[in-house]
């Protein structure tokens, strides 16, 4: 379970949406399972079929949640044209086994699909997603 505030889910949507037709990323901070905060991250890739995080935002990323005692949730990223599941190489990139993968799709762009996944060692189970106030 992971628990998203509206704003946080609304602003990935916006993310995606904008970085169109590319993939976006990003990750999300918060404590247990809820999220509190948003970072937009650099797809250095600037691909529509991948993702890749710029490193030195990462470091930063990290850096802050650690300053403000929050942990990394989850990491974030659109698939402009398909589905909310994970790709061969979203499971095979998924190098951090404690978060959740949140995958943002705008295959309907009149009602974008966010879905979260749980990876870990090539294995893949879907998640539950609570959007709260």
């Amino acid at each position: 379970m992971i628990r998203i505030p509206q704003a946080v889910h609304d602003e990935m949507v916006s993310h995606a949406r904008e970085g169109f037709p590319l993939e976006v990323c990003g990750i999300l901070g918060g404590s247990g399972e809820t999220v509190s905060t948003i970072y937009r991250m650099t797809n250095t890739d600037a691909s529509n079929e991948h993702f890749m995080m710029e490193p030195k935002e990462q470091f930063a990323v990290v850096k802050d949640l650690r300053a403000k005692g929050l942990s990394m949730l989850s990491v974030y990223h659109s698939h402009p044209e398909s589905p909310a599941r994970p790709s061969e190489e979203d499971i095979r990139l998924a190098l951090t086994p404690d978060v959740s993968y949140i995958i943002v799709s705008l295959a309907d762009a009149a009602g974008p699909v966010v879905k979260p996944f749980k990876i870990s060692n090539g294995y893949v189970e879907s998640e539950e997603l609570e959007v709260i106030v």
